[in-house]
């Protein structure tokens, strides 16, 4: 049962979507092995050019902070500069899901 949840909102650089597209790839990689985190999504926003979310869901908050310090967490604050103009991050507390 997930109870915890991050929306990570971002826009690509002008003529960095197919670097910010190889990156999720690569972020869905590193999340596989991540026992706390229960689903990962990254998508593109269909009509808008450049923009993107993720969406993860974990088993509490605790394994949320884990992700963010482990590998995927810290590539993603060492790419974010040279991929996005804008990010934005917002915690969720889960209240219902399927």
């Amino acid at each position: 049962m997930s109870k915890f949840a991050f929306l990570i909102e971002m826009k690509a650089k002008p003529g960095k979507e197919a670097d910010v597209e190889a990156f999720l790839a690569k972020e869905a990689s590193l999340v596989k092995g991540e026992a706390g985190t229960l689903t990962w999504h990254g998508s593109k926003v269909e009509g808008e050019t450049g923009v993107y979310r993720v969406f993860d869901s974990f088993i509490d908050e605790a394994a949320g902070e884990a992700h963010m310090a482990g590998p995927p967490g810290q590539e993603f604050v060492e790419r974010a500069d040279d991929l996005f103009s804008e990010t934005k991050v917002f915690r969720l507390q889960v209240i219902a899901y399927k």
